[in-house]
């Protein structure tokens, strides 16, 4: 570990003990990075799935690698001076002892923060038992606690993204990785008030993550802020965005054979000269 990484580990952790909740925004490879704190963000937070899209491939299905993964997320602290959190999966791994070899691993690209999920990758059997995957987030818990610097923990429960509507196991999940020491909780797929405020009430007084950007939620981060979440994230959400704007402009060249979509383009010298920082 250099001081820098200290540093940065030291204000990630202070983030998330300030008054109100702050946007961690989630880019996808070196250049969204830089892009992202060029505008102001703190924080950012990679994205498994921005980086499969990138690398023309599925998310969520095995199809990146933990190298892969670690490589993305080395170029994207290199980027900038800001921290950065880790989307790590499932850790790569089955095992508690495989989830914090992962934690090791990718703290040492100088990350100050990461997650681990209990969604398996295997689409019979989708999600952990309850039992495996508390002893997967004590291990990651005890791994990130034998770093030298303040590293950020992120459970996850992913019953919501994986067909499984079950509110009250993901709430009996998010309780049990708390306890088993995990520094934020975060269920991907909350959607309302309601369920933000039963997370929130689960497990404090520890911070929340809660994802935004998906279509028919409108909660801003003064809504959010006021129901106690400590950080949003965004996932695939800019990724998909960028995907879409490109969708759209080759839509147009190729349906109409017009090239209007460059009214709407960052102006070369503008990124150009972003990338020169």
């Amino acid at each position: 570990m250099d001081s820098q990484q200290l540093l940065r580990a030291q204000a990630f952790k202070a983030l998330h003990e300030r008054d109100g909740a702050f946007i961690i925004p989630n880019p996808w490879d070196a250049g969204s990075a830089k892009l992202l704190a060029a505008l102001g963000f703190e924080a950012l937070a990679t994205t498994s799935a921005g980086l499969a899209f990138t690398l023309g491939r599925v998310d969520a299905e095995g199809a990146i690698s933990r190298a892969e993964t670690l490589n993305n997320i080395t170029a994207i602290v290199a980027a900038t001076g800001l921290p950065v959190a880790a989307d790590l999966e499932n850790c790569f791994a089955d095992s508690p002892e495989g989830c914090a070899e992962t934690i090791l691993q990718a703290a040492a690209t100088g990350i100050v923060g990461g997650s681990i999920e209990d969604a398996s990758g295997h689409a019979d059997d989708p999600i952990y038992d309850f039992e495996l995957s508390v002893e997967r987030v004590k291990a990651a818990v005890a791994a990130a606690r034998s770093l030298p610097f303040p590293f950020m923990l992120t459970a996850r429960a992913e019953n919501l993204l994986h067909g499984r509507d079950d509110f009250p196991d993901t709430l009996r999940r998010l309780e049990a990785y708390a306890q088993a020491g995990a520094d934020v909780l975060y269920a991907p797929g909350v959607r309302t008030r309601e369920q933000v405020i039963a997370v929130v009430r689960a497990v404090a007084p520890k911070p929340v993550n809660v994802l935004m950007g998906f279509a028919g939620v409108t909660l801003s981060l003064a809504d959010l802020s006021e129901l106690g979440v400590k950080r949003i994230s965004v996932g695939s959400s800019l990724a998909r965005a960028a995907w879409g704007g490109l969708h759209r402009a080759a839509e147009e060249m190729r349906t109409h054979g017009t090239f209007t979509y460059g009214e709407q383009a960052l102006p070369f010298d503008r990124l150009n000269t972003l990338f020169k920082g």
